[in-house]
């Protein structure tokens, strides 16, 4: 993950996240455990954009403004896998912090 672009390396944790939310049964999943995996689906897309908004910036000045938002959208992802995190299991868990804080490093 190390030679590749902050893009593809959160196209990667995007999928392994879509992998495990598959393994989810949502049928026996409280209310509450349906919105956080709801809220991590949409914050997966949207960290992923954010990042490749911030590798499309035209400008400094635009991709310090994208850095900064994908910088921040990047903790939220981190804390809605923490809170989803039973359903996966600890070792998923620290790989995917693991991977979103490599990702976060390589940003500005």
């Amino acid at each position: 993950m190390e030679n590749t672009s902050p893009f593809l390396a959160m196209q990667r944790v995007e999928g392994q996240i879509k992998a495990l939310l598959r393994g989810v049964d949502a049928d026996v999943l409280e209310p509450a455990e349906k919105k956080a995996v709801a809220a991590l689906r949409r914050l997966a897309v949207d960290t992923r954009l954010d990042i490749r908004d911030y590798e499309l910036s035209e400008t400094r000045e635009e991709q310090l403004k994208c850095a900064a938002a994908a910088k921040k959208r990047l903790v939220r992802l981190d804390k809605a896998i923490l809170a989803v995190g039973p359903a996966f299991g600890p070792a998923d868990v620290a790989q995917l912090s693991a991977q979103l804080e490599q990702i976060s490093d390589r940003i500005v």
